[in-house]
């Protein structure tokens, strides 16, 4: 159970997935994303997310992905954690990158259901204990049916939360009540997080303990007073900010990570460019968000925590 109750105390609010940033070359550009790091933690952000859905992990090479954390986890210097994305379809080589992200120095890591397969409720049962068995770090379980064709089913999250390995789930699948089902069947301190924007607050209001989010990454400090107020109660308020948050989360969604890299290049923090077979955004999705962004900036969303 050690492995567990390590990881609970932040494992909570809003926590950024982070992008990868190329150069013009197509490298990883790590001025970049030491720039991202910075404005995590300056944000008061408990952990980013590295090599996740936003970071294009599928596109970089188990030793792109080693080199990342790597220097993920020397800029982060113990002031942030670092979650690392180590799926994979085959269970092997999840295995092999939990291991390198281990190696690496991350905090935890991010492990998602294997997609293309279609295994059964079994399949990823053991897919995930495998995992578990293989490493020390925390294990956050990953649902995100859209992209992995099988869900994680109730029942499989309880028996494997159950075993001590694993530290919290990340549910992709925008089941907002999930937290309410689930908490009474689920040791203390296993962690519930959203990892779907424009659900998020639907999921914190039924008991949901954060977010992995690519808003975080724009509005840091949004997001931030929208977990607060749902933690005191004050859902209304916390709904009325997430109604203007909504539009940045909804355009952000239609096209990631390719939508982030946009925006955040409007912001001047990196470059747009993207790797194959995601394109930069452009033409009229391009300006849509832009427009939003514009929007934004010309409101002040979030009211003093004390009001």
């Amino acid at each position: 159970m050690a492995k567990l109750c390590s990881a609970t105390d932040w494992l909570t609010g809003y926590i950024p997935d982070l992008p990868t940033p190329f150069n013009e070359a197509g490298d990883i550009d790590l001025v970049s994303l030491a720039r991202l790091i910075a404005r995590a933690i300056s944000s008061g952000a408990s952990a980013v997310v590295i090599c996740g859905t936003a970071g294009e992990a599928s596109t970089l090479t188990p030793a792109e992905q080693t080199a990342v954390i790597s220097e993920a986890v020397g800029i982060a210097g113990r002031r942030i954690r670092v979650i690392a994305g180590a799926g994979s379809n085959a269970t092997g080589q999840a295995i092999e990158l939990a291991a390198r992200a281990q190696s690496a120095g991350a905090d935890a890591v991010l492990s998602v259901v294997p997609y293309y397969n279609k295994p059964t409720q079994d399949g990823i049962h053991a897919h995930f204990d495998a995992i578990g068995r293989a490493i020390e770090l925390p294990v956050l379980l990953h649902d995100v049916p859209s992209r992995t064709a099988r869900p994680l089913a109730d029942d499989t999250i309880v028996r494997l939360a159950r075993s001590g390995r694993f530290t919290g789930l990340v549910d992709g699948s925008g089941d907002v009540p999930r937290p309410l089902r689930l908490r009474p069947r689920l040791p203390a301190g296993f962690q519930m997080l959203s990892g779907d924007d424009t659900t998020s607050f639907g999921f914190l209001a039924s008991g949901g303990d954060g977010a992995i989010s690519e808003v975080a990454n724009i509005a840091s400090d949004l997001c931030r007073t929208i977990h607060t107020y749902c933690r005191q109660g004050r859902l209304q308020s916390a709904r009325y900010l997430q109604k203007r948050l909504l539009p940045l989360a909804s355009s952000l969604d239609q096209d990631s990570p390719a939508s982030l890299k946009y925006a955040l290049n409007l912001l001047g923090l990196i470059r747009p460019d993207t790797r194959l077979p995601i394109v930069p955004l452009a033409g009229d999705s391009a300006a849509h968000l832009a427009a939003v962004l514009a929007a934004m900036a010309d409101e002040d969303l979030a009211e003093p925590l004390g009001a």
